[in-house]
């Protein structure tokens, strides 16, 4: 392992010597990266306007208003933005998560000032158009009712409901038919008025372009824009795993396929179980035919169409889960398999050779993971979310080296402990599987 960290070329991986960060009078934070082999640029960036300020009767709101960012403008209607988009062939979007509204685009670099000139617009002044906003609740209303007839999606829904009862993650980002058909257009303008601004924002720019040029471009779209009605930052609030095993199962007729969601909520991205138990969830279920989950579950026993483990490691206490798509008539004996798998992997240290493969395969992935202007965009932003070092990307491959068997066996302990555990399932009714 020592040599292979010796011989990689770390040169090629961003670091405080070529990444450029500036702090913008209104509070963005724009960072940015030359590629002299690309004619192209990559922008991603957040603002914090995501559904933890949206109260629980308008669940759905900020994704919502994320969606309809580009519906219309004061100075565009949604043909005139994507016309101005596709006649220098070019994309940006939106998306909405539980802290931050998430943006990404991307162009030639000499088109660097359209995008962001869109970008300033559509954050800015977005107009909510009657007729577009019916369309748009019309798309999300239809996602709500495909997401309720979909055993995996609602599995999931479950799982989070368990988990973290009465915590932001606990609730669903899309929403209800019930909140999101409540949702007005005067909701949409409030929500914006009061959580789109630049406090805390962050902007990544990489690609063709020299770092200073880059930040030059965004202080001259965006330094501009302020919005005194803008919060601070929201604090999440303290999570407390559950205190006894949970099991939840929901009925969907005439459904041929249950789905399985086991697990509980994992480390943050920022505490020291998370590189241990991101290294033993590659090993659980990552690696390979999906690790020894895929190896026992679907390989050996039969027993699922797909079978693997998760691990979210964001701000907050994201979940460490298994999952599983099974046949209706194997949902016990899969669950059951899997606790056990779960069971073993708390109680026994892993393999040598598993944690072996298991630190090649993650260190040999994340240069790889950095060769496009997009991967290095999210590596960038995940410096700025979690506050790393700018050479953490750097220093990652050591500090990942110096993973232990113990330290698997003992984040797993503390996260996965089977007195603490979730199951939930989604399938057809018990009808079905008498």
């Amino acid at each position: 392992m020592a040599k292979a960290l010796k011989a990689q070329h770390l040169t090629s991986i961003p670091g405080a010597d070529d990444i450029l960060r500036a702090e913008l009078a209104n509070g963005i934070t724009v960072l940015a990266r030359h590629n002299p082999h690309s004619l192209s640029f990559t922008l991603r960036g957040y603002l914090q306007a995501g559904g933890i300020y949206e109260p629980d009767e308008k669940l759905g709101l900020a994704d919502f208003v994320s969606s309809a960012l580009m519906r219309g403008t004061e100075q565009r209607s949604f043909n005139e933005i994507y016309d101005r988009l596709e006649s220098i062939g070019a994309s940006l979007g939106f998306n909405s998560g539980t802290h931050t509204v998430g943006f990404g685009g991307r162009a030639l670099s000499e088109d660097l000032p359209v995008v962001l000139d869109l970008l300033s617009e559509t954050l800015r002044t977005p107009s909510f158009p009657d007729n577009e906003v019916e369309k748009l609740r019309a798309q999300l209303m239809t996602g709500l009712a495909l997401r309720g007839q979909d055993t995996r999606d609602m599995a999931s829904l479950v799982f989070d409901e368990l988990v973290y009862a009465g915590h932001p993650y606990g609730r669903a980002e899309e929403g209800h038919p019930e909140t999101v058909g409540a949702i007005t257009r005067a909701d949409l303008q409030a929500f914006h008025a009061a959580h789109f601004g630049p406090r805390d924002m962050v902007l990544v720019i990489v690609g063709g372009l020299e770092p200073a040029q880059a930040i030059e471009a965004v202080r001259g779209a965006l330094e501009h824009w302020t919005n005194d009605q803008q919060p601070p930052t929201a604090e999440l609030p303290a999570w407390q795993p559950l205190a006894e095993p949970a099991y939840k199962r929901h009925e969907i007729p005439g459904k041929s396929q249950s789905d399985l969601v086991i697990g509980s909520g994992g480390p943050r991205r920022l505490d020291p179980e998370y590189l241990p138990a991101m290294v033993g969830n590659n090993i659980l279920g990552r690696f390979g035919l999906m690790g020894r989950i895929g190896d026992v579950v679907r390989e050996e026993a039969g027993l699922a169409y797909y079978a693997y483990s998760g691990l979210g490691g964001g701000i907050g206490p994201g979940a460490w889960t298994v999952e599983a798509g099974v046949n209706p008539g194997n949902e016990e004996q899969a669950t059951e398999l899997i606790l056990s798998e779960l069971q073993r992997f708390t109680d026994e240290l892993v393999e040598e050779s598993e944690l072996s493969d298991s630190l090649s395969n993650i260190i040999g992935g994340m240069p790889l993971s950095l060769e496009s202007n997009g991967g290095v965009a999210s590596a960038l932003l995940n410096i700025q979310r979690y506050g790393l070092d700018l050479d953490y990307y750097r220093h990652f491959p050591g500090l990942v080296a110096a993973v232990t068997r113990e330290q698997i066996r003992e984040a797993a302990a503390k996260y996965l402990d089977q007195q603490r555990l979730a199951v939930a399932a989604a399938g057809p009714t018990r009808e079905v599987l008498a």
